[in-house]
């Protein structure tokens, strides 16, 4: 029987090299916070317990991961190294057994590969501790693995590092798992006789060697896994690979990006085979779009659900929608939360929706806003209608029944009803229920004053 696997992840340290008021693990790597990637990862393992170690702005970290389940928050105050930190989780996991996975929020390109390694290297050898390393041609500034023969014996930091030490390219990920069996006295053991004075959790290494305890070590081929975020530059660097990984694997789905350098996917978004991704497209957050799709440059998706065969023209914003197949959007349309544009249904030039449902062959196409309506099927909404869904207290609702025609430059002051194949007439401003079959006007007849430009003595040009 596998044993119980408990993972923590450290997330505590303020991240000055990033010079932001905002926790470093929250910075977000290809749309989504840094620690959230690490979160992912450890979570298909399935752990029995998830700890985060916090510090800096600890309620806000706790704030924004308050949407994953069963997490566990220990504080770490003040910050006296990464041994300090893995102690901090003591009171939560004492009297537990099985393996303690030790994982950092600001590593986010670990793969679930490794991890699964890292586990079964550390389960099949009954090892004390197990490290991940690195292979890597500039070791600056990690930890470095010092051997015997083919046996680490100990990790030295950067700073502590002789001239010797500081030629070794296999470095220390900061990533472990470890035997919980003895795991808290041992750390309690460590000094802090270093260039810091800090509590650093590598000395473990050293120590259960001296004990005579196993200590192994899994090896990734790739070093941009274990790649920590410590600046801005970083942050870019690491959400560039992240982004250029999701584009390799659209293209091999089935995909097509023109230009993937200038196409910016998010990591949760899906998208099925024989879609068209042009130049400058950006797909955040959990989009989906079906088969067959086209995408337009300058477009940007956010948290959206696409059908089949759509096609959004160029320079158009949509977020929290939901498109339906066959459907046609833009150019230059805002999609805002919760509108819907249904099957075959058009939204055209500077066209605005929110919280609207356009029904199935429906057409919007120039210059309107509509809010907070139900527009059934077969509706064509002409140029400059506004649907007035703000009373000043609350937002009221427009119901458009199967078939109206809206004639241009309307006003449809909600809550109103128009009636199934009723016809608005051009500048109308609706403010009755409109029967089915009726044609609504307000404007009264019009009136040519003659003469008038020449009374009122306006200058000819």
């Amino acid at each position: 029987m596998a044993p119980d696997i408990h993972v923590v992840i450290l997330a505590a340290g303020k991240g000055t090299r990033m010079k932001s008021a905002h926790p470093k693990v929250l910075h977000r790597v290809a749309g989504r916070a840094m620690i959230e990637h690490v979160l992912s990862r450890a979570a298909r393992l399935e752990p029995k317990t998830t700890t985060i170690v916090v510090g800096h702005c600890a309620e806000r970290v706790q704030t924004a991961l308050g949407g994953w389940p069963g997490l566990r928050f220990v504080v770490q105050e003040p910050q006296l190294g990464t041994g300090h930190a893995l102690l901090m989780a003591e009171p939560v996991l004492r009297g537990t057994s099985g393996q303690l996975l030790l994982l950092s929020g600001d590593v986010p390109l670990l793969s679930i590969d490794t991890l699964e390694a890292l586990v079964g290297r550390h389960t099949d050898r009954q090892a004390a501790a197990t490290v991940v390393t690195a292979n890597v041609e500039n070791p600056y500034g990690y930890g470095r693995v010092v051997r015997d023969g083919d046996r680490i014996t100990r990790i030295v930091e950067e700073r502590d590092a002789s001239v010797a030490e500081r030629e070794i390219r296999e470095i220390n990920s900061g990533i472990y798992a470890f035997a919980l069996d003895g795991l808290f006295d041992a750390v309690k053991s460590i000094a802090t006789a270093n260039a810091q004075q800090e509590y650093y959790l590598p000395d473990l290494v050293a120590i259960y060697r001296r004990a005579g305890r196993v200590v192994e070590t899994v090896t990734v081929s790739n070093p941009n896994e274990i790649r920590g975020i410590n600046s801005r530059s970083e942050l870019a660097e690491v959400s560039r690979i992240v982004r250029h990984e999701k584009n390799a694997d659209l293209m091999a789905a089935g995909v097509t990006l023109e230009d993937p350098a200038t196409t910016y996917v998010d990591n949760e978004v899906e998208i099925g085979p024989d879609t068209i991704l042009h130049p400058n497209v950006t797909l955040e957050g959990r989009t989906t779009i079906g088969e067959g799709c086209e995408i337009h440059s300058g477009v940007r998706i956010i948290d959206t659900r696409i059908g089949d065969r759509v096609t959004v023209l160029d320079h158009c914003v949509i977020r929290g929608a939901s498109i339906d197949n066959d459907a046609s959007v833009g150019p230059f349309t805002h999609l805002r939360k919760d509108a819907v544009v249904g099957p075959r249904a058009k939204v055209g030039n500077f066209v605005e929706m929110k919280n609207t449902v356009l029904g199935p062959g429906s057409k919007s196409m120039h210059l309107t806003y509509l809010g907070d309506a139900v527009i059934g099927a077969n509706v064509n909404v002409g140029a400059g209608t506004i649907t007035c869904n703000y009373d000043g207290t609350a937002k009221q609702k427009t119901i458009i029944e199967d078939g109206v025609f809206v004639g241009s430059d309307s006003q449809l002051i909600a809550p109103v009803t128009i009636g199934k194949d009723a016809y608005i007439g051009t500048g109308t401003t609706i403010r009755e229920n409109v029967p089915a079959g009726a044609l609504a006007v307000s404007a009264g007849k019009q009136r040519n004053i003659e003469g008038w430009v020449e009374k009122k003595g306006r200058p000819k040009k």
